[in-house]
């Protein structure tokens, strides 16, 4: 039984996306990007967007098509791009190459893009498709679509409690509360963002490397928020090379000259408290899309307070704490009516060992290829 034209637009198109993630590195600040040529019901190209500089999905596409790309159909998640960046237009390129059919998922938010690269294409007489996979390729650049929406990055907050919700027992001690599948499985996690961020209190009770175990070919960088620069010069992340300390204090103190010659970045914001949303804002102007947050209680609890968190991940230990003083995974002031506490949607478990893991969705910009009305 033959497929539809619709039916074949969403195989392509799938297609596409499943290359789009083939990429060894994070894209950003670029979006994940994959590509299908096809003609005459065969793949004729395939490409993938490899990182920031790098030819583009449809280049790549294009090039192991060659001549075959002539009056073929070109299917890609996200809307050509029309403009000059780090590389040139892809419009040019598909006019160039003959295509005669475009079939894309969703258009680009970049405002130097956001139609004009299809209303080039459809000027020159391409048949223009928009819209197939739109739920797949939404959720697969959730992140670079936050950012377009709003300059803010992607805020993922990573928990490790016990059943009932403490990080530490009242004397401190917090190493470990879960297993070493479930810290192995958190390494995963951390390996799909651009940065990882703390607190100082969490650098001074754990001296922490935050990087990726095993190493990847580039490390995230270590945020580390501290208003009175009192990180320890010997602290570990600062041997990364890729940590950036933000304060409130003076840069010209010599504790801020000596954290830049350890290679630090020490970013200065006015007031007594690091303002959070401006830090992310700064983040995301130099190219950091994506940030993991880690701990401490008051900073994932300033995260929630002022509701900048996108998606959770919770994992649960199979052990009781108690006590009213030890250290619960949620500072900051919270909520006074249940109405208004954050509600997780497209939740799933997952058995990790002996522990536990719930992922959830929290804010609209954290998407998945299918929506439920599921809340916890």
């Amino acid at each position: 039984m033959s497929s539809t034209p619709l039916q074949a637009d969403e195989r392509y198109m799938r297609e596409a996306l499943s290359l789009a993630r083939q990429s060894p590195v994070l894209p950003y600040p670029n979006p994940w990007v994959g590509c299908v040529i096809v003609r005459s019901g065969k793949i004729v190209g395939r490409g993938f967007h490899h990182g920031a500089g790098t030819p583009h999905a449809e280049i790549e596409a294009l090039k192991q098509a060659g001549p075959r790309a002539r009056n073929a159909t070109l299917y890609v998640n996200l809307e050509p791009c029309c403009h000059f960046g780090r590389t040139p237009p892809c419009t040019d390129a598909i006019l160039q190459s003959g295509i005669r059919r475009l079939v894309y998922a969703i258009p680009d938010p970049n405002p130097v893009v956001n139609g004009q690269g299809a209303a080039i294409l459809s000027q020159h007489g391409l048949q223009i498709i928009s819209g197939v996979c739109r739920a797949e390729a939404a959720a697969l650049n959730e992140v670079y679509l936050k950012f377009r929406a709003t300059g803010l990055p992607f805020v993922t907050a990573k928990v490790a409690t016990s059943l009932d919700g403490k990080i530490a027992t009242r004397t401190g001690a917090s190493k470990w509360i879960t297993n070493t599948k479930a810290r192995r499985r958190a390494h995963e996690i951390r390996r799909e963002h651009q940065a990882v961020l703390v607190g100082v209190n969490t650098i001074l009770a754990d001296d922490p490397h935050l990087g990726l175990r095993p190493a990847g070919p580039v490390e995230p960088w270590r945020i580390v928020l501290d208003s009175r620069l009192r990180i320890p010069l010997r602290a570990r992340v600062l041997k990364s090379g890729r940590c950036i300390v933000a304060t409130t204090a003076s840069l010209a103190s010599p504790k801020a000259e000596q954290l830049k010659q350890a290679g630090a970045r020490v970013w200065r914001f006015d007031g007594t408290r690091v303002p959070i949303k401006s830090l992310l804002r700064k983040l995301a102007r130099d190219g950091i899309f994506s940030v993991m947050v880690e701990g401490g209680s008051e900073v994932l609890g300033s995260f929630h307070d002022l509701r900048l968190i996108d998606r959770i991940y919770w994992f649960f230990a199979p052990i009781i704490i108690g006590s009213q003083q030890s250290r619960s995974a949620f500072g900051g002031k919270g909520v006074s009516q249940l109405k208004q506490a954050a509600r997780l949607r497209n939740f799933r478990f997952e058995q990790i060992g002996n522990c536990w893991m719930v992922r959830g969705n929290i804010s609209c910009w954290a998407l998945d290829q299918t929506d439920n009305e599921n809340t916890l």
